[in-house]
């Protein structure tokens, strides 16, 4: 339907796009002849969308949204395309008087709501009906109830008019309009009819349309029985796609503010160890100017408790004045008690004087001297009296100016205390307030840390199911120094979390170890799943399975390093038993070592090479030897493609035999310079893991050069196949290749001995080069090529052979195909194998064999793993025609 739609949009563009849009070509001729197909488009388009709306509805019920993504954009551009179309078709006059073109909605139908079913109307294109050719146009004048002919009654009026009616009765204006009225009568009746037929048709139009309705109303209530339990059903799948949605922004938001951090989480982490440093500092000087407010706290308690001495000895002092007071008030008191009494005894006695003077007038002189007397010391008692006052007023005014004195100190060392109690308590809260910042940063600093470390881990947990990570590869050897070195993290990070919760002023050591255990938890687990891609299945899946262990494990102690309240339940030790477990399946993957002592491996590395070297003379010595039976037993071009391949191979064997004697020199070379004041069997138990290698590159060159000249000898015979010389030529270059690597390692770059080497290894892949060239030339010559010949086939025969050809090419591609996958495997588990020692010859279980043998020789593994993942067929068959 969809393809329906497509084509029938195309027809209208390609119409629309021959009118000229400046001109009304609607109104011609021309122009009317191009769109009339339109009509009939129109009417298809509108029900083949109706179809299509309902179908898709179905769909959608039956099938998972996702599933039909394609179909809904095809729908919305076939919307718009619809909905263009017949807006510019509405515009034109030409469709405006014949077909009356559907409306379609602003937006397409939403079909992911079963509802939406409901709200879409089927377009209807509705064309008028034309009049029926049959009937006849209406008559303008009534003829029916008239004469025959209409000259001759124009005639007969006029006569009548003229000569008045015959018989004498004339026709009065009644029978006129009688006449008239029933000429319209029946003029009414015939429109009657005519409006009566009409309206049947009207009427049986719209009791299709109502049956049409009435079915589809009842379609609508089936589908809305269907959209409610769809939209159930979508809530439901709503709501699962909203957590979906949710959780896929939030892994995104993690992921970019990941990337966004990873780069300056390394400065971050340098700021942050300032910051902590100075806040160390800081701390200290807070810690110093602390020990100094104490020590002026203690002066002003001292001064203080001064004060309060001198306090307590101006009240003893303020004391005894008063008392002193008191008792020279006292004694003023008594001596004027006893001046007064006096004064009175001697007014008494001046009274008797008086009397006495009035009595004898001799005694007067007398009286009046003591009189004098009396009163001078009365004058003196006066001023003893008033001087005793001023005194008394004198101490008294000391004693309230001491008192203000007093009162005024007391003020000033309260204030002292209190001014130095509120910079105590400032002080106090200062060092709170600091020390609760230091530990606030201090946890935020954990937090971060821990943060970023489970980002890290997060990062090395996904590659394990990441499909391109199914490329990268690791070695056992590595991964169990990863794994050792987490669990030493481990231990540091048990140490750290103690120290910290002993004292959180200082997560320094926590920090730290975090980092330290984060990274190498997460090189241990991606180099885990690196090493499982090499490992067998079983191993491998195991190893996955811990690693995954390790990261939930880790992931959970992070989580709990980074709340208050989960901070003093977590566990370091719990991450310890799945590393624990990746170290024992690494060391179970690690490949067994050679079982040879260490003083018999620098004697089986001469020996090794002094058999490859025998070999070699052995495969140069075999093919001068199947020169000179060629050249016997054979003549023409078969001698002559013979002794070219067999020049290759010598030339071939020539420089293999210099490389190997340039490698041995470089060997003793290298022996000799970094042997030091060891043994050369020291230095080679030292490197063994090198020996081993040279060993194994040593045997690989010496039996592709046994299997080159089985190879010779078999295609010399006609018993074998140049192939197995192309073959065995890139193997050779293959295995020099090794062999130069491996003397490479430890060789100086300037050393004379490593150019000569690395000469002799061009060499030798310009000679495999000649052999496969050779190779490929001498197959061209000798085997003879049947011409095809097409002069007795006709057409159906032709055919026929090409069809059969094409099965067997077919059937020639399926098996290539599977050979390329079983070498693809071959070479797969050549490699899971090159880590192992190659198998031991069985008289001497212990100790590889010495060298191989020209018969069923098997050709070494790799002393080592490669760090590379096994190449595809294509890949590796780049590699050998490069090698060549």
């Amino acid at each position: 339907m969809f393809d329906y739609m497509d084509c029938e949009l195309r027809l209208s563009e390609s119409v629309f796009r021959q009118l000229n849009t400046a001109i009304a070509v609607s109104q011609m001729s021309s122009g009317q002849c191009r769109l009339a197909p339109l009509i009939q488009v129109i009417q298809d388009c509108s029900h083949l969308y109706h179809y299509t709306v309902k179908l898709m509805f179905k769909l959608h019920a039956c099938l998972p949204a996702d599933t039909l993504q394609g179909h809904r954009d095809r729908f919305h551009e076939q919307f718009h395309s619809l909905r263009n179309f017949f807006r510019r078709a509405s515009d034109m006059l030409y469709f405006k008087r014949l077909i009356q073109i559907p409306r379609l909605p602003e937006g397409p139908p939403n079909f992911l709501r079963a509802s939406a079913l409901a709200e879409h109307i089927k377009p209807v294109v509705v064309i008028p009906e034309e009049a029926p050719e049959d009937e006849e146009p209406e008559n303008l004048i009534e003829i029916s109830t008239g004469p025959s002919a209409g000259e001759p009654a124009v005639v007969a009026d006029l006569f009548d008019q003229t000569f008045g009616p015959p018989n004498g009765s004339l026709k009065d204006d009644r029978d006129v309009q009688i006449e008239s009225l029933k000429r319209e009568v029946e003029m009414l009746r015939g429109e009657l009819e005519k409006i009566k037929l009409e309206a049947q048709r009207y009427v049986s139009q719209l009791k299709g349309q109502v049956n049409a309705l009435e079915a589809e109303l009842e379609e609508q209530r089936k589908q809305k029985q269907k959209a409610l339990v769809d939209n159930e059903q979508l809530r439901h799948e709503l709501a699962q796609l909203r957590a979906a949605q949710r959780e896929g922004e939030r892994n995104q938001g993690l992921r970019e503010e990941a990337e966004k951090k990873a780069s300056a989480i390394e400065a971050r982490y340098h700021k942050l160890k300032e910051k902590h440093s100075e806040l160390i500092g800081t701390h200290a000087e807070l810690l110093r100017k602390n020990a100094d407010t104490a020590k002026q706290l203690t002066v002003t308690q001292q001064s203080q408790e001064e004060v309060a001495r001198v306090k307590e000895q101006l009240a003893f002092q303020m004391e005894q004045v008063k008392r002193e007071s008191e008792m020279k008030l006292e004694e003023q008191s008594d001596l004027l008690e006893k001046l007064k009494e006096e004064l009175e005894a001697k007014a008494g006695e001046l009274v008797r004087a008086q009397e006495a003077l009035t009595r004898t007038e001799q005694s007067g002189s007398e009286l009046s001297s003591r009189l004098d007397a009396l009163s001078a010391e009365k004058a003196a008692l006066s001023s003893a009296v008033r001087q005793r006052d001023a005194d008394l007023q004198a101490a008294q005014g000391l004693a309230r100016e001491k008192e203000a004195a007093l009162s005024r100190e007391q003020q000033r060392s309260a204030q002292e205390t209190a001014q130095l109690r509120g910079q105590l308590a400032d002080k106090e809260s200062q060092e709170q307030e600091l020390q609760r910042r230091l530990l606030d940063e201090q946890f935020a600093v954990l937090r971060g840390t821990a943060a970023e470390a489970e980002r890290i881990l997060q990062d090395a947990v996904a590659q394990l199911d990441d499909p391109l990570h199914l490329r990268c590869t690791s070695s056992p050897d590595y991964l169990v120094s990863r794994a050792q070195a987490a669990l030493d993290a481990v231990s540091a990070l048990e140490k750290g979390h103690a120290q910290y919760l002993v004292s959180r002023s200082d997560a320094s050591a926590l920090v730290a170890a975090l980092t330290q255990f984060s990274y190498l938890a997460a090189d241990t687990i991606v180099n885990g799943s690196a090493t499982s891609h090499l490992a067998p299945t079983d191993p491998a899946d195991r190893l996955v399975d811990t690693c995954r262990e390790c990261g939930a494990r880790a992931l959970e102690l992070l989580g709990q390093l980074q709340e208050q309240q989960t901070l003093h339940q977590a566990q370091p030790s719990l991450v310890r038993r799945p590393l624990q477990g990746i170290l024992q399946l690494g060391q179970e993957l690690k490949p067994k070592s050679l079982d040879v002592r260490q003083e018999e491996l620098g004697a089986m590395v001469d020996k090794e090479m002094a058999a490859t070297a025998t070999a070699i003379e052995d495969a140069v010595r075999r093919i001068e030897d199947m020169m000179n039976q060629a050249r016997h037993a054979s003549s023409g071009v078969k001698l002559e493609v013979n002794e070219r391949i067999l020049n290759s191979c010598t030339d071939l064997m020539k420089a293999i035999r210099l490389l190997v004697t340039t490698s041995t020199s470089l060997q003793k070379e290298i022996v000799e310079s970094g042997r030091g004041a060891a043994t050369q069997q020291e230095f080679y138990a030292k490197n063994s893991r090198w020996t081993e290698g040279l060993i194994s590159a040593s045997k690989a060159v010496g039996w592709g050069a046994t299997q080159l000249v089985e190879s010779a000898d078999r295609v010399v015979l006609h018993t074998g196949k140049y192939e197995e010389l192309i073959v065995c030529s890139h193997e050779i270059a293959a295995s020099t290749a090794q062999l130069v690597a491996a003397s490479k390692v430890k060789a100086d770059k300037h050393s004379p001995h490593l150019s000569r080497l690395q000469e002799c290894s061009r060499a030798v892949n310009e000679m495999a080069a000649n052999v496969v060239a050779s190779s490929k030339s001498g197959q061209e010559q000798i085997e003879e090529r049947d011409t095809m010949d097409f002069s007795g086939l006709s057409l159906i025969k032709l055919k026929k052979q090409e069809m059969e050809t094409q099965v067997r090419v077919l059937e020639l591609e399926k098996t290539l195909e599977a050979e390329r996958m079983r070498l693809g495997e071959l070479r797969k588990q050549h490699y899971v194998l090159a880590g192992a020692v190659g198998t031991p010859s069985d008289g001497d279980p212990g100790r590889p064999s010495a060298a191989p043998r020209s018969g069923a020789s098997k050709k070494p593994p790799l002393a080592q793993k490669p760090s590379v993942a096994p190449r595809q067929d294509h890949q590796l068959d780049n590699y050998s025609r490069l090698s060549s």
